[in-house]
């Protein structure tokens, strides 16, 4: 199960999204915002990256302007790993090196064809497993836990 959330910004492409999520055969949970109506992104990073570290959600995805705002609340949250992309490789990369739990995108930085391609690669690449990669991710928790 997808997490799925955006501020207004990100709001048109939330509804692109939720519909190839759903077209793709992927369950998600829409966690706000609604509307167009202005929001903060904070509100809908913290919703999204609580709901993936509670096991409850798999992966997220969520969406303001830049991606970069949404993400960097996300990230305040221990155990999530938000990544924000532009391109497919760095979605990739981040699966595969990172085990990226949530996805960032930027709606005034990628179109929706691009971002439709995003999330495909990002849901479909699998961690890689690799101890170097896995030994990086648990140092990442253990910053965590000094916080």
């Amino acid at each position: 199960m997808i997490a799925i959330g955006c501020d207004h910004a990100g709001f048109e492409l939330k509804q692109v999204i939720m519909t190839h999520l759903k077209d793709k055969g992927f369950e998600f949970e829409d966690f706000g915002c609604y509307s167009h109506e202005s929001v903060h992104y904070p509100i809908y990073g913290k919703k999204v990256a609580e709901a993936v570290a509670s096991g409850k959600y798999e992966k997220g995805i969520l969406i303001c302007g830049t991606g970069i705002g949404i993400s960097i609340a996300a990230n305040k949250v221990k155990g999530v790993r938000a990544a924000l992309c532009g391109d497919c490789y760095s979605a990739e990369a981040t699966r595969l090196h990172n085990d990226a739990n949530i996805l960032a995108l930027g709606a005034r930085v990628v179109g929706s064809g691009l971002a439709e391609m995003i999330v495909d690669t990002f849901l479909n690449t699998r961690f890689s497993g690799e101890q170097k990669h896995q030994t990086r991710i648990d140092m990442l928790d253990e910053l965590d836990d000094n916080m």
